[in-house]
């Protein structure tokens, strides 16, 4: 016992790291793996024992994403979000090269897209090791990986030119916004920008929309602390943010914009409109 132990514990962290990317829960993949143990404490005659507890870990995984009816961590209210800046699992998750964007798309995959595409893209798990886990041929589970990455890719509605532009706009405007720095929120503001919010996610006393730079950046600069769990994305074939904390979707931002001065933005935070968003991941070359 004292043997099977050390050699489960030597897979651990890479059964967390399969399990929490397929997950996006720290407390979930930590679940899978338990299970797994358990399961290995009553089993017998294991050749491999990474590849059986990467499969084991990945069938749990896929019956729990297939079971999930609702996010399994509700995420803070928006106006608690200060308070929780940065969580341990934040920090964890940012050093572990996860993206909330990546979480945030991965989460819209259906079970068995998702299994295909994290095991194969993130571990390169050949597809014949995949198949049997999602049920599928080899051919199948290919598929179903593609067209994963299809949509974790998405497909920019704009030329690539416009879309660097768009992207260096936004991101002056997310760095102005986590420093606070008023001069330059309006640096990249048009003088008659307006900003909207969804009623669903108003905290007391703000206002559903602002006009006017100074009004929109004084606005912005209230929030800065909410800016820093923001990412850049692809939302709607064009560049944008999501706010997710722990990788669980809050808010997503839209933005038009013209030259280099962003003319106005909405917060999208109303769950039947962030539903119906397209939303990928911002790749580097982008």
């Amino acid at each position: 016992m004292d043997e099977l132990t050390e050699a489960f514990e030597a897979e651990r962290s890479k059964l967390e790291a399969v399990a929490y990317r397929l997950l996006g829960s720290h407390s979930e993949a930590e679940d899978a793996v338990q299970e797994a143990w358990i399961r290995l404490d009553r089993t017998d005659g294991i050749d491999n024992l990474g590849a059986w507890l990467r499969t084991v870990v990945t069938r749990i995984c896929l019956d729990m994403l297939r079971s999930r009816k609702a996010p399994p961590e509700d995420p803070d209210e928006l106006e608690q979000l200060p308070a929780v800046r940065r969580t341990p699992e934040d920090e964890a998750l940012v050093a572990d090269s996860v993206s909330r964007a990546l979480l945030v798309v991965l989460d819209t995959l259906e079970p068995a897209e998702r299994i295909a595409f994290v095991l194969h893209d993130m571990f390169a798990v050949p597809f014949a090791q995949i198949a049997p886990i999602v049920e599928r041929n080899p051919v199948t589970t290919k598929k179903l990986a593609s067209r994963a990455r299809q949509k974790v890719q998405g497909t920019p509605s704009v030329p690539a030119v416009e879309l660097a532009r768009q992207r260096r706009v936004v991101s002056a405007f997310l760095d102005a916004a986590r420093a606070g720095d008023l001069h330059a929120i309006l640096a990249v503001l048009d003088p008659d920008v307006v900003r909207r919010v969804d009623a669903a996610v108003l905290s007391p006393g703000m206002a559903a929309e602002l006009r006017g730079a100074r009004a929109v950046a004084e606005g912005t600069v209230l929030l800065s602390r909410r800016s820093d769990l923001a990412e850049l994305a692809l939302v709607n074939g064009e560049v944008g943010l999501v706010l997710a904390p722990r990788g669980r979707l809050m808010l997503a931002i839209t933005f038009t914009s013209e030259a280099d001065r962003i003319t106005s933005y909405d917060v999208v935070g109303d769950p039947d409109r962030l539903s119906q968003l397209s939303l990928a991941v911002l790749s580097a070359e982008r």
